[in-house]
């Protein structure tokens, strides 16, 4: 003999219980992926603006540079 099958009457607008499972665990799956992509966002933000900020003060210091390399003759003058 075969087995036995189970004959469940679902309403409308009810779910099996296997099926509340898996909805529940699809979206579960659809929130985790969610909070990988904000996190991976938020990384590659602070990444930018690590270089952003690297950057600004290699600027800085070139302007810096290029400041005293102007200065030197006077200084060199008023010295002497």
């Amino acid at each position: 003999m075969g087995k036995a099958e189970r004959i469940v009457i679902v309403q409308p607008g009810e779910e099996r219980g296997s099926e509340k499972r898996e909805e529940k665990r699809r979206e579960e799956k659809r929130r985790e992926e969610k909070r990988r992509e904000r996190e991976e966002k938020r990384r590659e933000e602070k990444r930018r603006e690590e270089k952003r900020e690297k950057r600004r003060e290699r600027e800085e210091k070139r302007r810096e540079e290029k400041r005293r390399e102007l200065l030197w003759p006077s200084l060199y003058l008023e010295g002497a």
